[in-house]
């Protein structure tokens, strides 16, 4: 889905992936210098004055279908609370050149990482593949390592996805809602392999939220940064009712099929999860 005119400018794309930033943080997803953001921005917007200093950057892999846009990411082990207070020392803005194997990697002075997020690869592997499948001129992507949600990941039984969802959905009716094809699961992958970011694309193709087993999250919009932080603090919220059950003998009943049915019946949800 397009954003549409007025487009916001430089200053409101960074203020709210500051906000995404301090959102994670506070729901202790963003331990020390864990979790990245990336922006892709389909209309032009004025970078020059704020990130003056350039260079030429490979890819980590083709991004054809994003030559001309230009992608906000954060840098390698920048802190993703410390974005609001200082989005200039914590982020860089990558033009995508013609063809989409370079870039022109534009950064401030006051530039403190050395190179970007070590989940590059994976951030322009969902751009790409969004942007190539979707209308859209606007795409947020957000790495976050929320605690509930990583910590079932450990447990054998919630290996299995639809297993997985079943326990999570039950817990609130915005869940559903707000993830209306549950979490998408993945096994343990190399933090920053080819083989995480592939398996990562496919997943995000259907779910606009998935779990990285044993490591973290990623969550995407095409609407908002600060969406993509939402939809990650709604699913660490169920896991955490979930943690909780658990933590109590796994009393509390949750919401039936019967009764998530009706939720998705009244908000018009399409979903095939329940």
């Amino acid at each position: 889905m397009p954003v549409k005119e007025p487009f916001p400018d430089l200053g409101e794309i960074l203020a709210s992936i500051g906000e995404a930033g301090r959102r994670v943080a506070l729901i202790d997803a963003s331990e020390g210098g864990a979790g990245n953001i990336s922006v892709c921005i389909g209309w032009p917007i004025e970078i020059r004055r704020t990130f003056p200093v350039t260079e030429e950057i490979p890819l980590p892999q083709p991004a054809p279908h994003l030559a001309g846009r230009r992608i906000i990411v954060t840098g390698s082990g920048r802190r993703l609370r410390d974005i609001a207070t200082d989005p200039t020392a914590n982020l860089g803005v990558v033009l995508v050149n013609p063809g989409g194997e370079t870039g022109t990697l534009h950064t401030s002075p006051k530039r403190l990482f050395d190179r970007l997020t070590s989940e590059w690869n994976s951030h322009l592997g969902v751009h790409d593949d969004t942007i190539a499948r979707a209308e859209t001129n606007f795409h947020a992507v957000m790495h976050a390592q929320p605690p509930h949600l990583v910590y079932l990941s450990h447990l054998p039984t919630y290996r299995d996805e639809a297993y997985f969802n079943r326990r999570l959905l039950r817990w609130e009716p915005e869940t559903i809602i707000n993830l209306p094809q549950g979490v998408g699961l993945l096994p343990f992958m190399l933090p920053g392999s080819a083989q995480l970011m592939e398996a990562n694309v496919v997943s995000l193709r259907t779910h606009r939220i998935v779990l990285w087993g044993k490591h973290g999250v990623m969550a995407r919009s095409d609407i908002s940064v600060t969406r993509a932080a939402d939809r990650i603090e709604y699913a660490e919220t169920a896991a955490r009712y979930e943690y909780m059950d658990l933590l109590a003998g796994q009393r509390a009943e949750g919401l039936s099929r019967d009764e998530l049915r009706e939720v998705v019946s009244a908000f018009n949800v399409t979903t095939d999860v329940v």
